[in-house]
């Protein structure tokens, strides 16, 4: 597949290019569709819950996030949970390729992987040398089931190389100034209802209580997620400096506007 130029408005690691590998995040800028999906959403289908956006639009949308990724983004049914494919050459041929996973791996060349997000936090990885590549998709419920440790493992097992030489780039999520949660969470990463004492806690859950007496923490997805790969021996991870909900010109946000589209985050070997 021909290899486009990546828009200014999305994102990319610096890293991204080298070894014939390209990492991309699109924005909400560069499509087709109208409405609260303007412009570029790459969600097809419709929910119980969210209505869907003109097909045409996102397919187009979609060819466009191809041709700048320079490869076939395979699109995957996610879950919040843990599960990771690795994708074959048999998904350059299939129709329209669908997988039931939250994160995916790959050796090939021209096959990206693709995860889509509106808040939750998409996470690229590159082998040395683009052996391998690798996306997860870290809401709050897979990052505290282990996507990020499963990912990793899968990606160091196919390229046959070691957690400190992966370098993993953390995309644009909800930022720790939005994002509220309740005790559920907490006890999800080890953290008791009432212990506010942990180095965990401290870090990245901060309390705010409301007027009716009940607790509420702001949480810091993207620290959590660079606390867990620094223990599973990532030594370098970039990015998680944006926040999507409070850039509504730039990001899709579902906590924000509910009804919205959907970025996606990308990576291949295209060389």
């Amino acid at each position: 597949m021909s290899q486009g130029p990546v828009p200014t408005e999305w994102l990319a690691p610096g890293w991204s290019g080298e070894h014939g590998v390209r990492a991309l995040m699109t924005t909400r800028h560069g499509g087709l569709s109208a409405g609260p999906y303007a412009s570029l959403n790459l969600r097809a289908g419709t929910t119980q819950d969210l209505p869907g956006d003109v097909p045409s639009a996102v397919e187009e949308n979609r060819r466009r996030l191809a041709q700048a990724l320079g490869a076939r983004p395979v699109y995957l049914d996610q879950v919040h949970g843990a599960d990771v494919v690795r994708l074959t050459p048999a998904f350059l041929h299939a129709a329209r390729p669908v997988v039931r996973a939250d994160a995916a791996i790959t050796t090939e060349a021209g096959v990206g992987c693709t995860v889509l997000v509106a808040d939750c936090l998409p996470v690229l990885m590159c082998a040395p040398g683009g052996a391998a590549v690798g996306a997860a998709h870290a809401g709050w419920r897979g990052l505290a089931a282990g996507v990020l440790e499963r990912t990793l493992e899968a990606l160091c097992v196919a390229a046959g190389c070691q957690p400190h030489q992966v370098r993993v780039w953390l995309g644009a999520c909800i930022g720790p100034q939005a994002f509220e949660v309740g005790a559920d969470v907490l006890e999800a990463f080890g953290v008791g209802r009432t212990d506010g004492g942990t180095e965990v806690a401290r870090r990245h859950f901060q309390p705010r209580p409301r007027p009716d007496g009940q607790m509420r923490w702001r949480a810091d997805l993207a620290g959590l997620a660079r606390d867990r790969l620094r223990s599973a021996g990532v030594v370098e991870a970039s990015g998680g400096d944006w926040c999507t909900v409070s850039d509504p010109t730039r990001f899709f946000s579902y906590r924000r506007d509910r009804v919205t589209g959907r970025m996606a985050a990308a990576i291949a070997r295209v060389g």
